[in-house]
């Protein structure tokens, strides 16, 4: 079957001047229409993104893109940007993601260090770009996704009205103990595999933030230490969370009476997080056929159920 869109990608890339003379190669895709090749030319390598406008709108990247550039964060820079087709050329930062250098037994301290000190950054920028609102009812509506996904594809479960009444119920101070954290700029997706390891070493390359919010201070963290695809020692993630804690600002660590609070509130938003990603991961496979998401599904649910004992929480239809 002809790629109509990849024809397009080609003669697009071969009318710009960095790259008249290239090659190009797929890259790995995401968890969205977009996807990605990685284009050779004879003095470097560029990542092409293409996103179909009438299924993905590329401008939220560049406004956050822009946005985070400005303020020194390490996001790719965008080299060409057509917003009509569909297509950004970007700044290549490799294949070495977080992920990758850490499963090949690497050392991460270097890494916690910049991750956090650039998480510590964005946290602090004012948001003169329009970022949504991270909100109870948009925490709410990403848990819902527990009950419609992964309920019905991977448990066989399909839950009453009744039931789904009490799954919210139940969820409800939850979600508004979060909501009324510190609010700050949040990336969404901060986790291993979205953080990119260039060839010329640290700082981090910051990927995939185009659904940035503002939300809860605690959110991001919990991506990283809480990560669906990692698992690190609760020993470890306590260490990284307090030295994340001693580098907030006196304003926000007032709201918290001391560490252990803090980092009951980082489980907290990690468990929400949780939630929200079986179903996704469910509904990544079930409805869009990337069928390679299940096999994210044990950790994350294993992550889950963690976070509900370590904060002895018991919440219907969320079970082993």
């Amino acid at each position: 079957m002809a790629d109509s869109r990849l024809a397009l990608a080609k003669a697009w890339v071969s009318q710009q001047q960095a790259t008249q003379v290239f090659t190009i190669q797929p890259l790995a895709g995401d968890a969205s229409f977009r996807r990605y090749f990685r284009v050779f030319t004879p003095e470097t390598t560029y990542v092409l993104m293409d996103a179909p406008p009438e299924k993905e709108d590329v401008s939220p990247f560049v406004q956050v893109c822009d946005w985070l550039a400005k303020n020194k964060l390490n996001v790719p820079k965008i080299v060409v940007r057509d917003q009509s087709q569909g297509f950004l050329l970007l700044e290549d930062f490799g294949d070495v993601t977080w992920a990758v250098y850490f499963n090949d037994n690497n050392d991460l301290t270097a890494l916690f260090k910049d991750a956090l000190q650039q998480l510590h950054t964005l946290q602090s920028l004012e948001a003169t770009i329009n970022l949504p609102c991270f909100d109870v009812n948009r925490m709410q509506r990403e848990c819902d996704l527990y009950l419609d996904w992964y309920l019905p594809h991977i448990k066989g479960e399909k839950p009453t009205q009744e039931e789904r009444d009490q799954f919210q119920a139940a969820l409800l101070p939850l979600l508004q103990e979060i909501n009324v954290l510190p609010q700050a700029p949040v990336h969404l997706d901060y986790h291993s595999r979205n953080l990119m390891l260039p060839q010329s070493g640290l700082p981090l390359g910051v990927i995939d933030f185009q659904d940035a919010v503002i939300g809860p201070i605690t959110y991001d963290l919990a991506s990283l230490l809480y990560d669906c695809y990692q698992d690190y020692p609760e020993e470890e993630r306590r260490e990284w969370s307090k030295h994340f804690f001693a580098g907030l600002s006196q304003e926000h660590q007032s709201h918290f009476t001391n560490f252990a609070a803090w980092h009951r509130a980082v489980r907290l938003t990690s468990l929400q997080r949780h939630i929200k990603v079986l179903g996704i991961f469910a509904r990544l496979a079930y409805r869009d056929g990337k069928m390679q998401f299940l096999d994210e599904i044990p950790l994350t649910h294993k992550h889950c159920m963690e976070e509900l004992k370590a904060l002895s929480l018991q919440i219907p239809m969320l079970t082993a």
